[in-house]
């Protein structure tokens, strides 16, 4: 039984529900970033997480510039030494703690942030007043 029509698989969303299970720690890379397509009832969610030790950040893959995901190439959102964020379109360049961006065609501005948080070692969504 279906509570109504099946939503555009084309249509991203920009944010999700608090307390869906992502991950565990140990499955992120230290130093690396992992993306993350939601399916749910309203459409997709694209994202990724960058992991730094005990410590994680979220956010929607989408550049402010263009609007377009971040990487090309899959989970492949940071700059090689992995110090920041790295647009591979037009190369713009985002601190990895607050998403502002340092380098490119979008200085200023910020990526969307999607609150993540470290709970029993799970990596799950979280509302902004906890992440």
């Amino acid at each position: 039984m279906s509570d109504g029509p099946i939503p555009d698989a084309g249509e991203r969303l920009t944010s999700t529900p608090a307390g869906v299970r992502l991950a565990t720690l140990e499955s992120l890379t230290d130093g690396a970033a992992r993306n993350f397509v939601l399916q749910m009832r309203a459409g997709r969610f694209h994202g990724f997480v960058v992991r730094r030790g005990e410590r994680v950040w979220g956010y929607v893959d989408r550049c402010p510039h263009m609007g377009l995901p971040l990487a090309q190439v899959l989970d492949e959102y940071l700059t090689p030494d992995g110090q920041l964020i790295a647009c591979s379109w037009h190369s713009a360049l985002f601190e990895v703690e607050d998403g502002r961006c340092v380098g490119g065609p979008c200085s200023g501005q910020r990526l969307t942030t999607w609150p993540v948080a470290v709970v029993d070692g799970i990596v799950v969504t979280a509302d902004a007043a906890s992440a």
